[in-house]
């Protein structure tokens, strides 16, 4: 690698350390960073709350949980053997199943001896003089790092509503976000579910056959499009792996990171309604996210939208047998693809069932939790147990939950009025510190892990570089910081995003400013830009020394 040539020369002398990177998380990008790093001859140490690897997929164990991009898009290209020697079991597949590749992984690269699980980090502190950030852990002793990673997630820290006499009830309670390892006996039961994102749906698709009764509280229904989930054959793995380098090729160069046959540079409102309607078909046969990014003016032009989203609306009804509850379950009062789309192994069927009655809250809202259930519309509806589908604080809670310094000023209150990134890797005042599918990067809008895995090849170059060159500090440049909020903003305005009320926007948590947070302009046009910015170690917007 080119050294880099935007330096400048400071009396600062790096410290000795306990480590040159610590890394914060160990779901998929967390122990993918510290494989990375550890090819590069670097002593790195990962810190993880949770008492294993996994991530999302240790801690989201609900019932029906499951991944909502096919299961082949959706892991490591970053090693060929480990591509031919895992088979996927389902097409999209099961939080058991994607547990246990998170497992094999660890154990594959042997990284489980790098990690200290069960451990929080609770605060970082910045010394300038020395160079070095002060990592705090509860609990632990501090260490000291040159670098620090942020692999914390982006759907991670559970919302928790406040609910008039939550406390009162006496049933069982549970979090789809904290669901209990050892998953309750719901058969015969009175089960209420709150939420109906996609944790809910999944939840409610997964219970709704065994419980005794079920309510599903909604307030905002959600587009959803068919899984056509199933097992996979011998032969369909074969031809997968098979097929890998291109499929690798196509998703990496692909708007959302995943390539399903989706035609971006081509406009429905050029084609005729018959060309788009035989799409739609086609799109609604296959199943999975890419019927909302089928062409690249869905979340551009209203018509389009409006065209795609009564298609859908076209199908509830159909799946669903009672008119007036299908009416309930028909999003209308956003656009389509604006808030994350969910796939669905039957979620609209449920609505089919007996035992099953849906609560549209904004026309009897919740009042407040009682002893034996919920009261909502001025009704008492009994529950034995009550679910939480209430979702996340997306996007920055995991980063501004760690008390993080630098220079006095603390990032919490840095980005209290939406977050402030450049690229969405780092944070101008905040030197050696770096996010991994951070705000302000393509991250949600795409398949995560093709958004992990050029995150962490893209730092690791740079690290590399920076040791190779003897530079021991970088940070962001503020006005590269303002120019890179100010276009993320712009490029969100010009599309139809904004209008929803999503956690994109984090409209979800009490209090938060509303920003749109992930960067719309896709992960082709994002690579490409960073690749131009690390052009010849140049590191365009970065001041280096």
């Amino acid at each position: 690698m080119t050294a880099m040539i935007a330096t400048e020369q400071t009396k600062a002398t790096p410290a000795d350390v306990d480590y040159d990177v610590v890394i914060v998380g160990a779901g998929f990008a967390g122990m993918y960073q510290l494989h990375r790093l550890r090819q590069l001859g670097m002593s790195a140490h990962v810190y993880e709350t949770g008492d294993d690897v996994g991530g999302t997929w240790f801690w989201n164990r609900y019932p029906g949980a499951r991944v909502d991009i096919e299961s082949h898009h959706y892991s490591f290209s970053f090693d060929k053997d480990l591509q031919q020697e895992w088979d996927w079991k389902e097409r999209y597949s099961p939080q058991p199943e994607l547990l246990k590749y998170a497992q094999h992984v660890a154990e594959r690269f042997d990284l489980r001896k790098d990690i200290s699980f069960s451990t929080r980090v609770s605060a970082m502190d910045w010394d300038e003089d020395a160079r070095t950030w002060t990592v705090t852990t509860d609990p632990g002793e501090p260490v000291t790092c040159r670098h620090v990673i942020l692999a914390t997630g982006t759907l991670s820290v559970p919302q928790k509503p406040k609910f008039d006499g939550l406390e009162d009830f006496k049933g069982e309670l549970y979090y789809t976000s904290s669901y209990p390892k050892d998953a309750p006996d719901l058969k015969g039961k009175k089960v209420g579910v709150i939420g109906t994102g996609s944790s809910g749906l999944q939840t409610i698709t997964a219970i709704g056959p065994e419980v005794g009764e079920l309510t599903v509280y909604q307030r905002t229904p959600s587009f959803s499009m068919p899984a056509h989930n199933h097992e996979l054959t011998d032969e369909d793995r074969q031809k997968v792996k098979a097929n890998y380098d291109e499929i690798r090729t196509k998703d990496f160069a692909a708007k959302v990171g995943f390539d399903d046959g989706q035609r971006a540079n081509v406009h429905a409102a050029d084609l005729s309604p018959d060309e788009v309607r035989a799409q739609q078909d086609k799109f609604y046969e296959y199943g999975g996210l890419a019927f909302g990014f089928a062409y690249g003016d869905i979340l551009l032009n209203p018509q389009t939208n409006d065209t795609f989203a009564e298609y859908l609306r076209e199908k509830i009804r159909e799946r669903v047998k009672d008119p007036k509850v299908a009416e309930k379950l028909l999003p209308t009062t956003y656009p389509i693809a604006s808030k994350r789309m969910c796939v669905d192994t039957g979620y609209f069927e449920v609505y089919n069932q007996d035992n099953v009655e849906l609560v549209d809250i904004r026309e009897q809202p919740i009042e407040k939790f009682v002893e034996n259930g919920i009261v909502a519309g001025g009704k008492l509806r009994e529950h034995d147990v009550i679910i939480l589908a209430t979702g996340f604080d997306a996007m920055t809670g995991a980063i501004t939950s760690i008390d993080i310094t630098a220079g006095g000023e603390k990032l919490k209150d840095k980005w209290a009025h939406g977050p402030q990134t450049y690229l969405g890797l780092t944070s101008s005042g905040y030197p050696n510190l770096f996010m991994i599918t951070g705000p302000q990067s393509p991250s949600v809008l795409t398949n995560m892990m093709t958004s992990i895995e050029y995150h962490v090849d893209w730092l690791s170059r740079l690290l590399e570089g920076m040791r190779d060159a003897g530079l021991s500090r970088i940070e962001a440049r503020p006005e590269a910081e303002e120019q890179w909020v100010r276009a993320n903003n712009d490029i969100a305005a010009g599309t139809l995003m904004p209008q929803a009320n999503s956690w994109y926007m984090g409209a979800n948590i009490p209090g938060k400013e509303r920003v749109f947070m992930p960067f719309v302009g896709g992960h082709d046009t994002y690579a490409a830009i960073c690749e131009g910015i690390a052009l010849a170690g140049n590191y365009h917007g970065f001041k280096l020394s």
